[in-house]
């Protein structure tokens, strides 16, 4: 059974995304909570493994309370929750430790199965809102950003812009005409180049550098 915490300040919100999660045979929400400092509190009470965390709440908001979980040993996985009316909120949550984003309107069958695989340790994004946070103006270019990006490949370049828009290694192989494993590999080796932890901390990297995906 995965265990989720739902954390917003609206309650309808919390009672639709717990409808949405109740219809899954494999996933509980345990518990609720209405800003940061309660939803650290109930990580330490209930242990969820997955955390799904609005940005915007009064008092500690969702991106001071992403910090203090991934500081926190054995953490859940942390996705933000997001209308996607400002960027800056995603790239600040994923600096601050979550394994991805999802925007608030995520499709009833896409959430359940991105919780999946949220709980299974794996990045998850919407993948429009990817592509927007991606292509989007007024991208940083900090000189040790291209400094990190100026030692990959073309093709290291193309994937980068794939894990910016949140796609896996089977629609990365689609778009890029490569078989999966060797998508595998390429993002193994880049992942080791750009002294990146995890896919998140890559696609980050590519927001804060631009790089988008090649066209399909």
């Amino acid at each position: 059974m995965i265990r989720v915490l739902v954390v917003d300040d609206e309650p309808m919100v919390c009672a639709h995304l717990r409808t949405i999660l109740g219809s899954a045979a494999d996933v509980e929400v345990v518990a609720e909570a209405r800003d940061g400092a309660e939803a650290v509190e109930a990580v330490l009470r209930h242990r969820p493994r997955v955390v799904l965390m609005d940005l915007r709440m009064p008092g500690v908001d969702g991106i001071a309370a992403t910090g203090r979980i991934a500081a926190l040993k054995d953490p859940p996985a942390v996705v933000a929750l997001t209308t996607f009316d400002d960027d800056t909120h995603v790239v600040r949550a994923l600096s601050a430790g979550a394994l991805g984003f999802l925007v608030k309107t995520t499709p009833a069958e896409d959430l359940v199965n991105l919780v999946r695989v949220a709980a299974d340790g794996h990045t998850v994004m919407s993948p429009g809102a990817a592509h927007r946070l991606v292509r989007g103006p007024g991208r940083g270019r900090s000189a040790e950003v291209r400094g990190r990006i100026a030692a990959l490949s073309a093709r290291e370049r193309d994937i980068l812009g794939c894990l910016g828009e949140g796609m896996s290694n089977a629609g990365i192989a689609r778009r890029l005409f490569l078989a999966e494993p060797t998508v595998k590999s390429y993002v193994s080796r880049m992942l080791t180049k750009l002294g990146c932890a995890n896919r998140t901390q890559a696609g980050l990297l590519a927001h804060e550098a631009g790089v988008a995906a090649p066209d399909a």
